[in-house]
């Protein structure tokens, strides 16, 4: 797990690690990761009868722990049946409040990953949000954790990453929503 007090040396090597993986993308994950919150906008506004908001706030909610595919399943059925189900009653709960008209910035934890999924998704080129997920967080550190525990739990922590993908992004001049989607096809689809 990274310190919560990472050094400026520590800071820089993280960030220079999400550049290296930019650079290793092939053309087309690059395509695809700039694409990637564009496409999920689009599918946010289908599956809400075009309100990309309340669609988004949806997808994330009922984001955590599972696949994009089985994600999307989720919300879209959701929205056709009128009630979420399928998931813990706490990602459930948030996604019916939402579906009931709630705000989905009053409904989710915008501190985390959750809410920041939220906000890319809803709007694809906010200069600050950032998803750091464990993907990005072994893009950050260049080690597969597998299952030892990230400590993304901690804002601090997820602070810390998201300001080394913000940086990441500065250099590349690129935002960071983009830098982040990228980065996460080149690691999944590495050999």
């Amino acid at each position: 797990m990274i310190p919560l007090k990472s050094t400026e040396e520590q800071r820089t090597a993280y960030t220079q690690a999400v550049v290296d993986k930019w650079n290793a993308a092939t053309p087309d994950q690059r395509r695809r990761g700039r694409d990637w919150y564009v496409k999920a906008h689009e599918l946010a506004a289908e599956i809400a009868a075009g309100d990309a908001d309340k669609g988004a706030g949806v997808l994330a909610a009922l984001s955590a722990n599972k696949s994009w595919s089985e994600n999307c399943r989720l919300a879209r059925k959701a929205f056709d049946e009128g009630m979420a189900s399928g998931h813990v009653s706490d990602a459930l709960t948030k996604a019916n409040r939402i579906m009931a008209g709630a705000d989905p910035r009053e409904v989710l934890p915008m501190h985390m990953k959750t809410g920041y999924f939220y906000v890319c998704i809803a709007d694809p080129e906010d200069t600050e949000a950032v998803v750091i997920d464990r993907h990005a967080h072994d893009i950050a550190v260049r080690e597969i954790y597998g299952q030892r525990d990230r400590g993304l739990g901690s804002v601090r922590r997820y602070n810390l990453l998201a300001d080394c993908y913000r940086k990441a992004a500065e250099k590349i001049g690129e935002v960071p929503s983009k830098v982040q989607a990228v980065t996460w096809v080149a690691h999944i689809e590495r050999k």
